[in-house]
């Protein structure tokens, strides 16, 4: 190797020994013989004198200030914590340069070390690896803030003084807004439709929702539209549903209810308007004070913008072509069609629908511009409802029926 090598307390021990054996020659004479500076030679004296052996020993080079910067932002981190104790590393880091954006804030994995230090890290429940997954078709890509918004009901609980609770939320799901945490004295479709429309007046009319199958988003009837799906359909939204017992089809509004959970209801507040007074906190707080780092650790206040789709005062208008049959569900969900009554559905009770003809006995059945299936004339089930595969979500992307084929009555008379 082009350089030597050796170890340091040895070097100085051999200076100090030959200093000593030597009976004290000039000491520039030796720093040169020893090709250390005068001020190295030195500072080896002084501490020999100060410390005998013991003070040779090799010292941290660390800056004095760094001892003393340490501490400080250790406090630092223990007070951010002590206000934010679910957050981790990252976010505390987040935390901290938002608190302090004039200091140099130390490293995550300095701060992640620290927490461990300080035994506030709990160590995660190793689960089984997901699977594969699956992506539901005839979904919208969230591409911009209020493009789609995810809607369900929080599970019921109860406060402390034995009232249950059941909760609204609506979150966007591009910017991670949390648009409303409302209690709701029943999970209907008017309550629910109230608050929804409250919404759609003060942030625009999305582009979809992205909800679960049961009441009263989703229906057993065509489509799997509820009366409150039909209404948002009318307002040119587009009710989208995940696969039934599936609720890994809208992951993101799951984990946020297990966040809402956690921080709200362990324990309840002890009556209801206490309650709605945590939820309005925490939705505050999780909008203006939690970063995500899918947004690249920015809170979802600094994401969200209103739609520019404002609320009509009346839904719009929609007439059928002309040789079209209208038909009108009476509040049973029934109407008449070929001198029989024909089961449409209860989510279209008083609304009109537009029945194309297909050949002479079978009759498209359209809401506005969605097929929602066919009525023949020999069925008297009723509404033949639009088919769709195993992993066809309830409402979107389902393709129109193709055109049935007439029954013949000669073929079927021979056959029997």
């Amino acid at each position: 190797m082009p350089w030597n090598t050796c170890d340091r307390e040895k070097a100085k021990k051999s200076f100090i020994e030959e200093w000593l054996s030597g009976g004290q020659p000039p000491l520039a004479w030796l720093c040169r013989r020893h090709g250390i500076s005068r001020f190295c030679g030195y500072k080896w004296l002084r501490r020999f004198r100060e410390g005998g052996e013991a003070g040779l020993r090799e010292r941290s080079r660390r800056p004095a200030s760094a001892q003393r910067l340490c501490e400080i932002w250790l406090e630092r981190l223990r007070a951010a914590h002590l206000r934010e104790p679910e957050f981790g590393a990252k976010k505390l880091h987040w935390k901290l340069r938002r608190d302090h954006p004039r200091r140099r804030v130390p490293d995550v994995r300095t701060l992640a070390r620290w927490l461990k230090a300080l035994g506030k890290v709990r160590m995660r429940v190793r689960r089984a690896p997901a699977g594969p997954s699956v992506r539901v078709p005839g979904r919208l890509t969230a591409r911009c803030a209020n493009d789609v918004w995810s809607a369900d009901i929080k599970g019921s609980f109860c406060t402390g003084d034995g009232r249950q609770v059941l909760a609204l939320t609506v979150r966007d799901l591009a910017s991670r807004f949390v648009l409303c945490v409302r209690r709701l004295p029943q999970a209907d479709e008017h309550h629910v439709g109230r608050v929804m429309r409250g919404l759609f007046r003060r942030y625009g009319l999305p582009r979809a929702i992205r909800c679960d199958n049961g009441a009263p988003f989703g229906g057993d009837g065509p489509r799997g539209w509820s009366r409150l799906s039909v209404q948002w359909v009318k307002l040119g939204i587009r009710p989208e549903y995940g696969r039934p017992r599936h609720p890994e089809d809208n992951p993101h509004h799951e984990q946020m209810h297990r966040v809402l959970k956690r921080d709200t209801a362990q324990p309840a507040a002890p009556n209801l308007r206490a309650q709605q007074r945590r939820f309005d906190r925490w939705r505050e707080h999780y909008n203006q004070c939690r970063p995500h780092e899918a947004l690249g650790m920015e809170v979802p206040a600094a994401r969200y913008r209103p739609g520019r789709r404002e609320l009509p005062d009346k839904p719009p208008s929609h007439g059928y072509p002309s040789g079209w049959e209208l038909l009108s569900p009476d509040r049973m969900g029934r109407c008449f069609w070929r001198g029989r009554q024909r089961r449409i559905g209860k989510a279209f009770v008083n609304e009109t629908l537009g029945g194309k003809p297909i050949g002479t006995q079978t009759l498209a059945v359209y809401f506005r511009e969605h097929l929602i299936g066919t009525l023949h004339q020999n069925d008297l089930a009723g509404l033949r409802g639009v088919p769709r595969n195993a992993h066809q979500c309830k409402a979107g992307g389902a393709a129109p029926l193709p055109a049935p084929t007439p029954i013949d009555k000669r073929s079927a008379s021979s056959k029997l």
